[in-house]
């Protein structure tokens, strides 16, 4: 699927603190009125917590889990289990509160201080058990080796749970701070104390946990909670709306079809429903069952732009591109120019075939680009736009942006030396077109050094 949901592989590599490992490469979820949405969600906490709220990004991943991370900088990672999981949005904006805790507390940056400690108290272990072992007492030697690794996890385990109870504080201040109410917060970690208990996980004590127990931790939340103006203000319920469909819709995109159904079956009108039973038929191969259920979504909202962006993308993914033009053209106008939901209609205009089409097909892929770097299937499309116009110059440069994004190197620089030498020098496009040849160079010269190491 293009658009609504689109999926695009990010490779994550630090350590994600609430999960203490490292997140395997991973598949975002990238969708115009979810991304609005989370948004939303954040930026009164990050005011709250003193970052721009246009800096800091909240990013889906496809992911089962009930889990979220940060792994530096300003992005705060969700994975689409936490979604599912959730029945308020408050209960989110806990998550994201608590995010932001770890980065306002740098605490990916102070992720070495507590891997520096543990691992002194090993050395010193190492080199004691080593002398002893050499001095004949086997033994003593072996018990001291192992006692070292049991003290280092344990400082390293208590590092972490340190930093754990700052980012549940943190989040509780930011979320008085904005007015939000700490139930949702409270509700989520009695979700995951449940979990606890089901999984049989002794409650006694947090002594061999990353994460204190979520007991305690609701404990101290209550009392950061309680006592605030905003304890018993209900969720917006125009929020709670727009987190419903969200959800519903992702349910759709992520579930197998069959569950969806059992979910949302045919009696249930609402307007998730809908929703969620249109992704699910289209999902399905059933392009006129998804187009009944999107139709019914119009009915109510005749305007709503992630309405009329579902039925472009229905009619356009099952092979009707032209019919696809004039929903996806207002989703457009009435979306503020998403970038996403333009980058789609680019998609349509091109699948048209129309030599008519190809001028408007580059203004609105351009547009996107221009608005969302970050989009490799724009740079494909808008390099396709290019292409049939015939200017294999800029054609390639769009290549290599695309490359370059989904870290094909190689590639990346063969496309960009190419655009270089079509362009002319003193233009912003070729300076472009060097910047990509020359980062893509250092990228492939520290892949032959570690080859070589």
């Amino acid at each position: 699927m293009r658009n609504g949901f689109l999926r695009a592989a990010a490779a994550i590599t630090a350590a994600a603190l609430i999960a203490l490992q490292p997140a395997a490469a991973q598949s975002i979820l990238r969708d115009a009125e979810t991304e609005a949405l989370l948004d939303e969600m954040a930026a009164p906490l990050a005011k709250a917590a003193g970052l721009a709220p246009g800096n800091l990004d909240v990013v889906l991943i496809n992911d089962p889990s009930i889990n979220a991370f940060v792994v530096g900088g300003q992005t705060v990672y969700i994975h689409s289990g936490l979604i599912q999981a959730a029945d308020d949005a408050g209960e989110v904006q806990g998550v994201i509160a608590h995010e932001i805790g770890h980065i306002e507390g740098g605490h990916v940056i102070r992720f070495s201080e507590g891997m520096a400690t543990a691992t002194g108290i090993t050395l010193v272990s190492l080199l004691l058990g080593v002398a002893a072992i050499a001095a004949g007492a086997g033994d003593a030697g072996a018990g001291i080796l192992a006692a070292g690794q049991q003290a280092a996890m344990g400082k390293f385990l208590a590092f972490n749970r340190a930093q754990e109870n700052s980012a549940d504080a943190a989040g509780a201040r930011y979320m008085n701070a904005a007015g939000i109410s700490g139930r949702g917060s409270i509700d989520f970690f009695k979700k995951l104390q449940n979990q606890e208990f089901r999984l049989a996980i002794p409650q006694e004590d947090s002594y061999a946990r990353t994460h204190p127990l979520s007991g305690e931790r609701i404990a101290a939340l209550e009392g950061n909670f309680r006592n605030q103006p905003a304890w018993d203000k209900p969720t917006d319920p125009k929020l709670q709306a727009r987190f419903l469909r969200v959800k519903a819709k992702l349910e759709g995109f992520i579930q197998e079809p069959p569950q969806t159904m059992r979910d949302f079956p045919a009696s249930n009108t609402s307007v998730p429903a809908h929703y969620a039973r249109a992704y699910a038929w289209h999902r399905g191969a059933y392009p006129d069952k998804a187009v009944e259920e999107v139709n019914a979504l119009i009915a109510a909202d005749p305007h709503d732009p992630y309405f009329l962006e579902l039925k472009g993308q229905v009619l356009l993914e099952s092979g009707k591109p032209e019919e696809a033009l004039a929903p996806l053209r207002e989703a457009v106008e009435r979306s503020g120019g998403s970038p996403l939901i333009a980058t789609t209609f680019g998609h349509a205009l091109l699948a048209t075939e129309s030599p008519a089409n190809l001028d408007e097909a580059e203004r609105v892929l351009r547009r996107a680009v221009a608005r969302d770097r970050e989009n490799p299937f724009a740079w494909y499309s808008l390099g396709v736009a290019y292409a049939r116009k015939g200017d294999t110059a800029r054609a390639a440069l769009a290549t290599a942006e695309r490359h370059s994004l989904q870290g094909q190197h190689r590639l990346a620089l063969i496309s960009a030396e190419q655009a270089m030498g079509q362009i002319n020098s003193s233009s912003p496009d070729w300076l472009r077109a060097q910047d990509i040849a020359m980062a893509s160079r250092a990228e492939l010269e520290n892949e032959r050094g570690n080859r070589r190491r």
